[in-house]
């Protein structure tokens, strides 16, 4: 009974009698009756497409002016971090225009921070990989390196005082690093101290200062005149960071 019932309601035939005209409400649920599940799934899908619109436009995101990358064997403490970007920021300006001035330190570390040697060669491989995409991406201008030695070596986009790649084949760091200590600029930051969980679970804490101190500061150069003045800001903030310093 209650599927002939359907039957009358939503398709205008009544078991015992002739088709009479439905209202615009009836044709309405008579409609929705039929297609709800196609208009559930237009709307998923919708949604769905408009997420990746949005992820990919970078809609609603935080666009930061000044991109670091750190390289090093263990990734930095989050307080040092954040106090970084944020006193790293007070010397920038609003590069993109909206109306922030943001600074974003990424982290490469390489050492696997304790795992055994399995999971440290995996975790090394991932970092690399992602730092791989930030240069062929042109993301990060500025670098601050645990073995700049070792990192032009591998890399060869290190800069030199002028601002320009090197020749091929020439893997020295002199001229293109500077001592986190001999930059009067980063060496005069307030970061404060830092408190971070082991792997052991034990607490630890420090000065941030002194935990940088041996981290070199470089800077990276580009094949092309057009990339290059993509980064003017950057270049403007290298000027600012690297007053006074002494480079090796």
């Amino acid at each position: 009974m209650a599927s002939e019932y359907l039957k009358w309601k939503y398709r205008d035939v009544k078991p015992d009698g002739p088709p009479r005209e439905l209202t615009k409400k009836e044709r309405l649920a008579n409609w929705f009756y039929y297609y709800k599940w196609w208009l559930v799934g237009g709307v998923v899908l919708a949604a769905i497409l408009i997420g990746i619109l949005w992820d990919v436009l970078g809609i609603g995101k935080v666009r930061p002016d000044y991109i670091f990358a750190y390289v090093g064997e263990d990734a930095l403490p989050q307080d040092c971090v954040t106090a970084l970007e944020r006193e790293l920021a007070a010397l920038g300006r609003d590069a993109n225009g909206d109306g922030k001035t943001v600074v974003e330190v990424r982290q490469y570390p390489t050492g696997g921070d304790g795992a055994d040697p399995g999971e440290a060669m995996q975790y090394a491989y991932a970092s690399g990989a992602k730092l791989m995409a930030d240069l062929n991406e042109g993301e990060s201008y500025f670098f601050l390196l645990e073995d700049p030695e070792n990192f032009q070596e591998s890399y060869q986009i290190l800069a030199g005082p002028d601002g320009e790649l090197p020749p091929e084949g020439d893997d020295s760091v002199t001229g293109k690093a500077v001592l986190w200590t001999g930059c009067p600029a980063l060496a005069g930051l307030d970061l404060g101290s830092y408190e971070a969980d082991t792997l052991s679970g034990e607490t630890v804490t420090g000065d941030c200062q002194e935990l940088l101190s041996g981290l070199y500061l470089a800077r990276r150069g580009f094949y092309y005149e057009k990339q290059a003045a993509a980064h003017a800001a950057d270049g403007d903030l290298w000027a600012i960071l690297t007053e006074g310093a002494v480079f090796s």
